[in-house]
């Protein structure tokens, strides 16, 4: 049944609707991040653990360097291992047609009787026959990207030997849901595929017959995963084993985790800005209403109606606004979803999604927003119930407008009247000018928090490209040679100057804590691959000892000074205790790293290189890349320019999509703030700008009172939203930061600026939309008005 108070509220709805929408908008887009980016993380984790689950992959994961093909029966053994598979894995380089560089392939082998974990999913074609040789299956990304089609042909070195190879289907697989070839920095599937090929094929190019370098086991329910990884690295010891690991230090799992960590920080980051914001604007947009309607109040209080029916009519109201801005905030919540999920099918290949609408996030944001407006409006709401009925019926007392010790300071400056009454209008109620303050510094501080990301990527990429990579070319050798390569190197086509590289995996241990990594040596006088930190200074290897990044020292709870055990898990297996020297702030790569004559004199052995970094004539990279492709000593190349363009190409693109949308929240925020605080100002002070009118004022000399007002409180608070966003940025940091990637922290007076200038104009277009109100206001009514 629709009482008389449920109309009234329906004609109020009308008549405040755009304070309302400005309310629901703010809120809304609250609602909209936490519902957008649950909805996107929940669809990931449940497509993810589908996938995984029917196509069953692995737990841990191990690699050896020759173990006897018996030792995956003594690994199924283990207690707490349910399923045990081994096969033969290597890198090659491809001759693709039409491509004129080399591209690289991780090379695997599938078993007779078909795999056991690790299931491929064949998209198109068929797998390989186990007695065809030259048969084999693609990845499906990198085979769309060369059209290889089944039935086409290309060419691969497998260990020296060049092979012709037949592509007899498509496929993707669990394990590679994020496909990034070793020591890169973002997919591509252009220049880096996988290629599945018979055991038989497989341990025939890499000479592994009988044997195999690649295990993945699968646990039973309940199983200790550090037990069972603890008994593989003891079994795979003598083979040359490189230390076991569970799925959070597999790469394609890891990148998944650090992108669903990042959605689960933007949910718990964002949202409760907008929501602090909106309770302000119920407080104020209904705080003004109870003022203007306590004549309505008094007379409803007098007719009978009681406390508690007029305080639910006004909470009714209150409900409504929030209803309205959740149901905005799923809407377009829904819509960011599907944004994003299609952004993360750029990268993730998942072979099928299962949408996940993000019913738990929909029930918080509902319950956190109708509390929202509900708090917000209890204060005023409250105030109403308190008002005796012949109190109520009365004008409220004018207020005091004696001199102040201010306005006679004010006054000294020979100020303007006009610019007098916008100081004292905020001096005399400063909790009003706080609540619209606070409001555009949130503004500020949501376009600073997003705009820096632009910062943090230049300074990242600068650290990454111009400063620690100066080389053209990298590249990586199937086995590790003499400091004598680097001769042959310059003898390449087009490279006239060559320096070593050398890295191997290790296991890093400070007590309790392990970790597995890849321990780099630096040769002394590199010129093009450098150790640089975030801040772009040169980084001094010790004689003895290691640097660390930030955020691997900080997983091994590790202080500059202590020392660290190293087991190195490759020839000649040494285990070192070495002091941390230097712990530095790198944002990609989370390898420890050594002076090469340290490393070498504690192994042993005479110097070497297992990649060289080459400087190469761009004139000549097509003669080099037709070399390479040529070379057997050669498992890899990295072309840094390319590298470079994929960088730029991904981010700049994910980066502005994601920057134009936290640009149009911010805005709405500060549109939301201003906008129903001049409204309000306009509805209060009607009166008085109408006697302005009437004493001789201009147009435009009034509407400075009201302009004025709004935009000198913008001004004030853009400081304090700096102040905010700073403070946000770093958190972000620090949260969104994974064991992979570590976001640098930068915010440049751009970022301020940038800020600044969108708030300013957005607070300027609201307010001078209320001005035109104030244009087309009727004097007459407004004088005879009596607030």
């Amino acid at each position: 049944m629709v009482t008389a108070l449920d109309r009234k509220m329906m004609r109020e709805l009308g008549r405040l609707w755009p304070q309302v929408l400005a309310i629901a908008l703010v809120m809304g887009c609250g609602i909209m991040v936490l519902v957008g980016a649950q909805a996107t993380q929940a669809t990931l984790e449940e497509s993810r653990s589908a996938y995984y689950d029917r196509h069953r992959f692995a737990d841990v994961f191990a690699g050896a360097t020759r173990a006897p093909a018996s030792i995956v029966e003594a690994a199924e053994q283990i207690d707490g291992v349910a399923r045990a598979e081994g096969r033969i894995a290597f890198q090659a380089v491809l001759d693709i047609a039409g491509m004129a560089e080399p591209a690289t392939a991780r090379i695997l082998s599938l078993s007779p009787e078909g795999p056991a974990l690790n299931l491929p999913l064949v998209r198109r074609g068929r797998l390989p026959l186990p007695d065809r040789a030259a048969e084999v299956a693609l990845n499906e990304p990198f085979a769309e990207a060369h059209g290889l089609v089944p039935g086409r042909t290309f060419r691969a070195v497998l260990n020296g030997q060049l092979r012709e190879l037949e592509v007899t289907g498509w496929v993707l697989s669990p394990e590679f849901v994020y496909t990034i070839a070793p020591g890169s920095m973002m997919p591509d599937d252009r220049r880096f595929g996988l290629i599945w090929m018979t055991e038989p094929a497989a341990a025939s190019a890499a000479d592994m017959t009988g044997a195999v370098n690649d295990l993945s086991l699968r646990l039973a329910r309940g199983a200790d995963e550090r037990a069972v990884i603890a008994a593989l690295d003891r079994l795979l010891e003598p083979y040359g084993g490189t230390g076991a690991h569970g799925r959070d230090r597999q790469m394609s799992h890891a990148f998944l985790d650090g992108e669903m960590q990042q959605l689960g920080v933007m949910a718990a980051y964002m949202p409760p800005i907008f929501l602090i914001v909106a309770g302000f604007l119920v407080n104020m947009v209904l705080g003004r209403l109870i003022a203007l309607e306590r004549t309505q109040i008094g007379l409803l209080k007098a007719i009978g109606y009681s406390r508690a029916e007029i305080a639910a009519h006004y909470l009714k109201l209150a409900l409504l606004i929030g209803v309205i801005s959740v149901a905005l905030g799923w809407g377009f919540g829904w819509w960011i979803a599907d944004a994003m999920i299609g952004l993360y099918g750029d990268y993730f290949r998942f072979p099928f999604i299962i949408r996940d609408f993000g019913s738990g996030a929909l029930a918080v944001s509902a319950l956190l927003g109708l509390a929202t407006v509900l708090v917000g409006a209890g204060r005023a709401v409250w105030a109403s119930m308190r008002l005796p009925p012949a109190e109520a019926m009365l004008p409220p007392a004018p207020p005091r407008f004696a001199q102040s010790a201010t306005d006679r300071v004010l006054s000294r400056l020979g100020l303007r009247q006009t610019t007098m009454m916008i100081f004292r209008s905020i001096l005399r109620w400063p909790g009003r000018a706080a609540v619209t303050g606070l409001g555009v510094a949130a503004s500020v501080a949501v376009l600073v928090m997003s705009y820096f990301m632009f910062d943090s990527v230049d300074r990242l990429a600068d650290s990454v490209f111009a400063q620690a990579n100066r080389q053209q070319v990298t590249l990586s050798l199937s086995q590790a040679k003499g400091e004598a390569a680097l001769m042959d190197a310059l003898a390449l086509p087009g490279v006239h100057r060559a320096e070593g590289g050398f890295g191997m995996p290790v296991r890093l241990i400070h007590g309790h804590r392990s970790r597995l990594t890849a321990l780099q040596a630096h040769f002394e006088g590199a010129e093009l691959a450098r150790l640089i930190d975030d801040e772009g200074r040169v980084v001094p290897l010790p004689d003895r000892g290691l640097v660390l990044p930030e955020m691997l020292a900080r997983a091994l709870d590790l202080r500059r000074g202590d020392l660290l055990r190293v087991e190195m898990l490759a020839p000649p297996r040494e285990v070192l205790t070495l002091p941390v020297t230097a712990i530095i702030a790198q944002g990609m790569g989370q390898e420890a790293h050594i002076a090469a004559p340290a490393l070498f004199r504690a192994m042993q052995v005479a110097p070497q290189v297992n990649m060289i970094h080459l400087a190469v004539d761009p004139q000549a990279m097509a003669r080099l890349n037709a070399t390479i492709k040529e070379t057997p000593a050669v498992a890899g190349l990295a072309d840094w320019s390319e590298v470079r363009r994929q960088f730029d190409a991904t981010l700049s693109e994910n980066l502005l999509t994601m920057v134009a949308i936290y640009t149009l929240i911010g805005v709405l925020i500060a549109i939301g703030v201003v906008y129903n605080a001049a409204r309000i100002q306009l509805s209060e002070r009607r009166h008085e700008l109408a006697t302005l009118r009437v004493l001789g004022f201009t147009r435009a000399e009034v509407a400075f009172v009201l302009v004025g007002e709004m935009m000198l409180l913008t001004l004030l608070a853009i400081p304090l939203g700096w102040i905010a966003g700073h403070g946000l940025a770093r958190g972000l940091v620090g949260a969104m930061s994974t064991d992979l990637i570590q976001i640098p922290f930068l915010v440049t007076r751009r970022t301020y600026a940038l800020a600044a200038m969108a708030v300013f104009l957005a607070a300027l277009g609201s307010v001078m939309v209320v001005r035109r109100r104030l244009d087309q206001m009727e004097m007459t009514t407004a004088l005879k008005a009596r607030e």
